[in-house]
C-alpha cells in the first residue's frame, strides 16, 4: 500500500523483500536510493512471527515464500536498519509499520525478558512512521525531495523522531525515561499509562521519553483518513497476488485467506487490553464508501481463481462501520472512558443498516454465491441493537455452519482487566443466537475464543473457566495462550504486575508449568492435558472435580481408582458380615 501511495505521487519505488541479513549484498541490489530508505519487518512482529506464546519455533512462516521459516532476523527492523547503515552511511531512513509502531517507546520485550529501548534508538532511523502510515509518508518524501535535512522533519503528526533538546516543544507530556522504566517496574506503568491516554489525534499532546543522551518524541497520531481518501487508498492497482518470483516456491500462503476478503473500515473502539489495533489504528472508525467496496467486490469476480465466495467483509472488527459517537468528530475520543467497557456508552451509535445494506448489495452481484463474516463481531454491541434484523441476517447468510465470537473468559475478575464484557453478556448472546438459528431452521455451532494465562487468571479463574467449558459440552479449539506483545495494556499488566491505569496490583501467571496448566483446564477432555490438569485441580484444592460424577472434569488416576475400588469392597464385606450376625 505504502510504496502505491507514493507512486501515485510520482515517486519510483523499490522493493528489496526479506533480504539476506549476513551481509550488506541483498541490500545494493538496486543502487542507492535517491531520497531515502524505508524499513518494515513486514506484517507481523518478526520475534511473534518467529515464536510461539511459550517461546517455541513455529514450524512455518506463512507470510514467506513456500511457508518457510529462517528468511528474516529476530527483531528485522533493526537489523535491516544496521546494515543500511553499514552500506550507505547517514543516508535517510524511514521506518513503520507494525513491529516499529508498536515499539515506538521503551518497551517490555517478552522474548528477552527485558525492558528494551525505543526501537528508533537501537535501529538508528531517522524517522518512525506509526499507524498505517499513508498521509506520513507522503509528507516525509515530499520534504526530502524540498532538500530539507532529515534531522528538521520534526512536525508531522504520526510519527516519531529523535532529538538531544526540547527547546522547540511546548504543551508536551514527558514521561519516565528509559533509565527508569529499566530499573522500575512501578516507573514503567506511570510511562505506559501516559502514553496510552495520549493516543488521540484530536486531544492528544506530544509525548517525550529520555534514552540517555537522547529524547524520543513522538507528534499526536494523524488525524484519521476521510472517506474519499481511504477509498483512493484502496482502489489503486494492486496485483492482489504474489510475485511470480515466489510461483516456484508456491506462492505465499498468507494471501490465501485474505485474497478474495475486503476491508471496509480501519480502526476499533473495542479497545480489548490485550490488543494493539487501538495503538496501531486507533479508536476512531475510518470507513470506505459502499460504491468503493462494491467495484472491489466486482473486481474481485474478474479473478481467474474466483469460486463464488468472499471471504470477509469487514476490519479489525466487522460491525463496527461507524464512529462511535458524534461526539468525537470534534473532541476525539474520551480521555479516561471506553466506549463498550463496562457497560455501552449512553452516547454510543448502535446500528447496523449500513452494513445490512452494503452485505445486501454485494450478496446481489453477479456470480457471488455466499459472504462470509470472519473478521469477528462483538456479540455486546449486537446485543445493544433494538433491531434483531441484522443477528437474523447473519444467522442465515454470512454464517458458514459455526460463529466464531471472543468472549475470551468468564472469570469477572479476568474479564474487568481484559476490558470485555462479563458472562450474562455473552450467554444472553448465545441464548439469542440458538434462539435465531430455531427459528431459521438452521442447526449452526457458536464457537468461542477463549484465553488462559491473562494477567488476573489464577487458578481458581482458569477451574472456573474450566467448569464453564464442561457446560458447554464440547472442548473449544481455539484456545490462546496470552501472548505478551509489545504496545498492549495487557503486556504492561503482565511485566509489572500492576493496571497502569489504576496502579493497583494485579496477579500475573508468568512460570511456564502454572500457565501450561490453564491452558490444560481449557482442554481437559484431551487426554495429553490430564496430568497437567490433575495437578492443577490438586493445587486449586478442587479435589472434588475428579472422580465420576457429571460435574467432575476428570477421572481419578488408575492407581488411585483402584485403591478406592479395594477399600469400597472391604466395607461391604463388613456391612455383610455384620447382618449376617
Amino acid at each position: 500500500i505504502i510504496t502505491r501511495i507514493l507512486e501515485r505521487e510520482g515517486y519510483r519505488v523499490g522493493i528489496i523483500p526479506q533480504p539476506d541479513w549476513h551481509n550488506v549484498k541483498d541490500f545494493e541490489r538496486l543502487g542507492r536510493p535517491r531520497l531515502g530508505v524505508m524499513v518494515s519487518a513486514g506484517n507481523l512482529d518478526s520475534m511473534l512471527n518467529k515464536l510461539t506464546a511459550s517461546k517455541k519455533s513455529r514450524s512455518t512462516n506463512n507470510y514467506s515464500p513456500g511457508g518457510k521459516r529462517g528468511y528474516r532476523p529476530d527483531r528485522a527492523t533493526i537489523v535491516y536498519c544496521n546494515r543500511i547503515r553499514e552500506l550507505w552511511g547517514d543516508i535517510p531512513i524511514v521506518i513503520g509499520g507494525i513491529e516499529a509502531s508498536l515499539r515506538r517507546f521503551a518497551h517490555y520485550d517478552y522474548w528477552s525478558d527485558i525492558v528494551r529501548r525505543s526501537i528508533l534508538i537501537d535501529s538508528q532511523a531517522d524517522i518512525l512512521v506509526y499507524g498505517m502510515g499513508e498521509k506520513q509518508i507522503i509528507q516525509v518524501a515530499s520534504l526530502l525531495e524540498k532538500g530539507l535535512p532529515v534531522s528538521e522533519i520534526q512536525d508531522i503528526a504520526g510519527t516519531c523522531y529523535k532529538t538531544r533538546t526540547l527547546e522547540r516543544l511546548w504543551d508536551y507530556e514527558e514521561c519516565p525515561s528509559f533509565e527508569d522504566v529499566f530499573r522500575d517496574k512501578k516507573a514503567f506503568a506511570d510511562a505506559f499509562r501516559i502514553q496510552y491516554l495520549e493516543q488521540d489525534p484530536i486531544r492528544g499532546k506530544i509525548v517525550v521519553q529520555r534514552h540517555e543522551t537522547f529524547y524520543v518524541v513522538q507528534n499526536p497520531p494523524v488525524l484519521p483518513m476521510t472517506t474519499q481518501e481511504l477509498d483512493e487508498v484502496y482502489e489503486l492497482p494492486y496485483m492482489r497476488t504474489w510475485h511470480p518470483m515466489y510461483a516456484k516456491d508456491g506462492g505465499v500462503p498468507a494471501i490465501q485467506e485474505v485474497r478474495f476478503s475486503i476491508t471496509t473500515h480501519r480502526g476499533c473502539f473495542g479497545d480489548c487490553a490485550f490488543c494493539a489495533i487501538a495503538s496501531h489504528q486507533g479508536r476512531m472508525i475510518q470507513s470506505r464508501s459502499e460504491e468503493s467496496i462494491l467495484r472491489e467486490a466486482k473486481l474481485l469476480t474478474t479473478l481467474p481463481d474466483f469460486k463464488g465466495y468472499i471471504h470477509d467483509v469487514g476490519g479489525p472488527t466487522a460491525n463496527f462501520r461507524q464512529a462511535a459517537c458524534k461526539k468525537q468528530e470534534k473532541e476525539g475520543v474520551c480521555r479516561e472512558r471506553q466506549c463498550m467497557f463496562p457497560a455501552p456508552c449512553k452516547n454510543l451509535i448502535v446500528d447496523h443498516k449500513d452494513y445490512l445494506k452494503l452485505l445486501r448489495e454485494i450478496r446481489a452481484l453477479p456470480n457471488i454465491k455466499k459472504v462470509f463474516i470472519r473478521s469477528g463481531i462483538r456479540y455486546d454491541y449486537v446485543l445493544q441493537d433494538k433491531s434483531d434484523e441484522f443477528l437474523k441476517e447473519l444467522c442465515k447468510h454470512h454464517v458458514s455452519g459455526q460463529l466464531k465470537v471472543a468472549p475470551e473468559h468468564i472469570s469477572e475478575k479476568v474479564l474487568k482487566l481484559m476490558g470485555k464484557p462479563g458472562q450474562k453478556v455473552y450467554d444472553r448472546f448465545k441464548d439469542k443466537y440458538f434462539e435465531t438459528n430455531r427459528k431459521l431452521g438452521l442447526d449452526q455451532y457458536l464457537v468461542p475464543y477463549l484465553m488462559s494465562g491473562h494477567p488476573g487468571s489464577d487458578l481458581k479463574a482458569a477451574v472456573e473457566l474450566a467448569e464453564y467449558v464442561r457446560d458447554m459440552g464440547y472442548n473449544p479449539e481455539q484456545i490462546q495462550d496470552f501472548y505478551p506483545t509489545p504496545g498492549s495494556l495487557s503486556t504492561a499488566m503482565y511485566y509489572t504486575g500492576l493496571d497502569p491505569r489504576t496502579m493497583e496490583k494485579v496477579y500475573v501467571p508468568k512460570s511456564p508449568a502454572e500457565k501450561a496448566m490453564q491452558k490444560a483446564l481449557i482442554q481437559y477432555r484431551n487426554p495429553k492435558n490430564y496430568d497437567l490438569a490433575f495437578k492443577a485441580l490438586n493445587l486449586a484444592k478442587r479435589t472434588d472435580l475428579i472422580g465420576y460424577g457429571s460435574q467432575c472434569l476428570i477421572r481419578p488416576k488408575p492407581k488411585e481408582a483402584f485403591h478406592k475400588a479395594v477399600k469400597g469392597n472391604k466395607m461391604t464385606k463388613r456391612k455383610t458380615k455384620n447382618n449376617s450376625k
